[in-house]
């Protein structure tokens, strides 16, 4: 009898660690697929606003660019980003607050990739001396997983052009400054510290970056107009960590 319980008992258990084990290869194949669908969706959106994606024409005034495609999409267009050699180019939303647009596309649908987008401190317009935006750190090059190719010396040193495209007018980007901060460095994520005066937010650049161009930052110190632009993702180097690439930002 005890012989016919042992039995039934390891019968039981094998049974049971086979269930486990199913379990968890079922949840496995369930999160790569997610996963995948994730990645997907991101590149189907890219995909579609790649074919709409304004051109700056040289006889356009003031270097300005056809927005009326992307803003029947959403009026919450205010911009267009490129970074030369990274797969970074999407338009840029800004919401009414900085969670607007964390899980939302920019066709108003729920989407775990989000969208990029403008601190809501900052004007619509990018007027301000810094302007400070947001994408979510993904593989595969989607969003703003790219910015992570900076953290590499020669890349970043090599790799220092983009543009910025706005309805009315447009600007190249110079690439002079990556740095791992916390996600709490108000001298990177208070815009509203350097809207007219970015003279602090350069001395901290000098003292935090990682790699800096100091020509650009001579030249920012120079121009009366200087304008800098933040581009900031997640990073795993530590808790709460932000990699934030900086570009000063020329009128096209």
């Amino acid at each position: 009898m005890a012989g016919k319980i042992l039995k039934l008992l390891d019968s039981l258990m094998t049974f049971g660690v086979t269930l486990v084990l199913l379990l968890f290869g079922v949840y496995a194949a369930y999160a790569l697929w997610d996963n995948n669908q994730v990645y997907a969706a991101a590149d189907n959106v890219q995909a579609d606003l790649l074919k709409i994606k304004p051109v700056v024409s040289e006889d356009s005034e003031e270097g300005g660019a056809s927005f009326e495609e992307l803003l029947a999409i959403n009026e919450d267009v205010c911009a267009w980003i490129t970074l030369d050699n990274t797969a970074i180019d999407y338009p840029i939303l800004q919401g009414e607050n900085i969670l607007s647009y964390i899980n939302t596309d920019v066709y108003g649908n729920f989407a775990l990739a989000g969208s990029i987008f403008l601190d809501p401190a900052n004007t619509t317009d990018f007027q301000d001396a810094y302007c400070l935006i947001y994408g979510h750190h993904m593989e595969n090059h989607k969003m703003f997983g790219d910015l992570d190719l900076y953290e590499d010396e020669d890349f970043f040193n090599e790799n220092t052009t983009g543009t910025l495209i706005l309805p009315d007018r447009s600007y190249n980007l110079e690439i002079f400054a990556v740095l791992l901060v916390a996600s709490s460095e108000d001298a990177i994520f208070d815009p509203s510290r350097w809207a007219t005066d970015i003279e602090g937010l350069l001395q901290f650049l000098e003292e935090n970056a990682m790699y800096l161009h100091e020509d650009t930052i001579t030249a920012l110190r120079s121009d009366t107009n200087a304008q800098v632009l933040a581009l900031s993702t997640c990073s795993s180097e530590f808790t709460d960590a932000r990699t934030v690439v900086l570009a000063r930002m020329v009128p096209y």
